[in-house]
């Protein structure tokens, strides 16, 4: 036991005292601080308040001055409105698509009176829902006589409208674009759907069937070389784009008769 005592009185020598204890650190128990008064003995009647101590920064004032909102330069129309004039600005649909039918119809009435006149401007369209039409058409009277040849009708067509604009751009001095070629010849195809639904009442493989295949044949084709001489300005070649749109023509009307 006097190692132990030797052991605690030699480990650590201080001057601290229990009476220290009393004493607040840091300096905190002042005798001038309001709060450690004893109850009953606080002034009342001081009012209060918040007072930091000297060496805290004083909080900042509030801003009071007017924030600056900027004015809008533009003020957009009403939602209502803009829709609006925006759907009577925009055209119909079908013009949007590339059918009008007022021209159908001119080129139809072209197509069926050989001797009229031929729009230029109007024939230099590529309109294809015509075209589509009538070789729907052809198809449909081929097949009431038992005939089911819509491939032969779209194959020799599309060989056709190639090889005449291959054709018409070495002729032309201009040049044709490959869609108003197909809409030519898909519109002058219009008298071949006569020929067709003739040969669902009678025979075309008789007299009567040849000269009336030979016309409409003849009929085709001047049609067709008309438009293209009115669209491409080719004067007095008018024979020579007649001469292999009656070869083509000449295809679909032995399809037709056979």
């Amino acid at each position: 036991m006097s190692g132990f005592d030797n052991f605690n009185t030699d480990f650590y020598q201080s001057s601290y005292s229990v009476d220290e204890q009393n004493q607040g650190g840091y300096a905190y128990n002042n005798t001038e601080d309001p709060y450690n008064k004893p109850y009953g003995q606080y002034d009342y009647s001081q009012p209060m308040g918040y007072s930091a101590p000297p060496g805290m920064m004083q909080p900042q004032q509030p801003y009071t001055g007017q924030i600056y909102q900027p004015t809008p330069a533009f003020t957009p129309a009403s939602s209502q409105s803009m829709y609006s004039s925006t759907f009577e600005d925009e055209p119909p649909l079908l013009e949007e698509l590339g059918i009008n039918f007022d021209h159908i119809w001119q080129k139809t009435l072209t197509v069926l009176h050989p001797l009229k006149a031929a729009d230029g401007s109007i024939m230099n369209e590529t309109d294809l829902a015509g075209p589509m039409v009538f070789c729907l058409a052809f198809g449909a009277t081929l097949l009431l006589t038992g005939k089911i040849q819509f491939g032969y009708v779209y194959g020799i067509s599309a060989i056709g409208c190639l090889g005449m604009y291959c054709l018409l751009n070495l002729m032309s001095m201009t040049g044709v674009s490959f869609g108003c070629v197909a809409s030519v010849l898909g519109y002058c195809l219009l008298p071949m759907i006569l020929l067709s639904s003739f040969g669902v009442l009678f025979s075309l493989q008789g007299m009567l069937g040849i000269v009336l295949t030979a016309a409409i044949i003849g009929w085709c084709s001047f049609s067709a070389s008309k438009i293209f001489i009115s669209a491409l300005a080719m004067d007095g070649q008018q024979l020579l784009v007649a001469y292999p749109c009656a070869l083509l023509y000449g295809v679909f009307a032995l399809i037709s008769v056979f």
